[in-house]
């Protein structure tokens, strides 16, 4: 593989009579830890960041005068402005290490190793910048592209920590158990398993309403989660609560009691590979008359006309190093039969956002006719469909008709 194949051809390069302050906001900006100098895109140097925050120390000679290190660091401070108005020619280092578009790819990786840098100026002939290359980009290309993609419960357990700031947890409830309470009332519904409790939203806002409740995931760190909630409720609240992290398979013998409703929110079942098999292990821990609600996205809304886009959230964060956090989900179509779900975070400390990062894994597409079949093997024969059309979770669950084209969600209520 030739350096060709993997560099970036769009490349962030300066002039050398741009001030520092220019470079600082290129590199912070890009989020890279350098750029090229050029004189009409012929290479003439490099400065990273190191480069830059190398200028706040004492030179040599300073040093010698200071043995003991006892300088004034905040006076070191008080040179931004003069430093940051230095031109990019002062301190860039001359004569950078670069490689052609033809340099075999592992031979520019042990170039990067031997000389300790990140970042390689891809040039033509005549030095002129044509690319850049970096260790990412090389990482991405050997092993990145070649990684699965993750499972539910590593993609559960990276979200786990900002999975309650995602949506509007508080706007959801306000929406979704009133519609859960009245139904399970007048089913005479009293035992209830959430499947895929994730933090135990449901879970414990239905305990709270008088129901005796139980969730489970197949993400470790999701069940901790929920269990730290539980842990800070009293009373008979809490004893009607329970979280078990565990694969969706022998449920009747890790469930010692039998279940008057199971539900399945926030997509929880599309987040399986074999939906079928989930539900036949379900069913196992229902009672004869039992109800199942599923709760999942309208993905061929989501796919056909919001061409995969499907929700973008700003959010105050609950981390003191940090203003906000904001989230983008997104899907892919259809390859080999899945859908591939994609969540990126971002988060804004003082002033600027910086990009925490992205996960994705495949997630089953669910349809209205699928879900009926599948329940139709299981002996559920009365289904309803409902839909919301105000955001995933910011709708009632069985107040409106679905609609496949509008709705943005689809609820599926299903007795035997």
């Amino acid at each position: 593989m030739k350096v060709a194949d993997v560099m970036q051809k769009s490349v962030d390069f300066v002039p050398q009579s741009m001030p520092l302050l220019g470079v600082a906001k290129i590199i912070f900006g890009s989020r890279i830890n350098g750029v090229p100098v050029c004189r009409d895109k012929e290479v003439i140097g490099f400065i990273t960041d190191t480069d830059i925050l190398s200028q706040f120390f004492p030179s040599t000679s300073e040093y010698m005068k200071d043995p003991l290190h006892e300088g004034d660091f905040e006076g070191m401070e008080k040179k931004l402005d003069s430093i940051l108005s230095l031109p990019a020619s002062k301190i860039m280092s001359r004569n950078p290490k670069t490689i052609t578009a033809e340099t075999p790819l592992l031979k520019a990786q042990s170039m990067m190793i031997v000389n300790k840098i990140g970042r390689l100026p891809v040039v033509d002939e005549k030095n002129k910048l044509v690319g850049i290359l970096s260790k990412g980009d090389i990482f991405r290309s050997l092993v990145g592209e070649k990684l699965p993609l993750e499972e539910d419960e590593q993609f559960h357990d990276w979200l786990s920590r900002r999975y309650d700031l995602i949506i509007d947890q508080k706007k959801r409830v306000a929406k979704e158990i009133p519609d859960l309470v009245g139904l399970f009332k007048k089913e005479k519904v009293r035992n209830i398993l959430d499947v895929g409790c994730g933090t135990g939203v449901h879970v414990i806002a239905l305990a709270q309403e008088g129901f005796h409740t139980v969730g489970i995931d197949r993400s470790n760190r999701m069940i901790y989660v929920a269990n730290e909630k539980k842990n800070a409720l009293t009373g008979t609240v809490k004893e009607g609560v329970q979280f078990i992290h565990t694969e969706y398979k022998d449920l009747d013998r890790v469930l010692p009691e039998k279940f008057d409703a199971a539900i399945f929110m926030g997509a929880g079942l599309a987040h399986t590979t074999n939906p079928l098999q989930v539900l036949r292990e379900v069913n196992k821990v229902l009672n004869k008359k039992a109800i199942v609600i599923y709760q999942i996205a309208n993905f061929e809304k989501v796919i056909k006309i919001n061409k995969g886009f499907y929700d973008f959230n700003i959010r105050k964060s609950p981390f003191p190093e940090e203003r906000e956090q904001a989230f983008l989900r997104f899907y892919d179509a259809k390859e080999e039969g899945f859908l591939t779900q994609n969540v990126s975070v971002f988060v804004r400390g003082s002033k600027k956002w910086m990009f925490r990062g992205l996960r994705s894994m495949s997630i089953y597409p669910l349809t209205k006719e699928k879900i009926r079949s599948f329940l139709a093997k299981i002996r559920f024969s009365s289904m309803k469909y409902y839909g919301g059309d105000k955001g995933f979770y910011y709708d009632y669950l069985f107040r409106k008709p679905f609609k496949p084209t509008q709705s943005d969600v689809l609820v599926v209520v299903a007795r035997r």
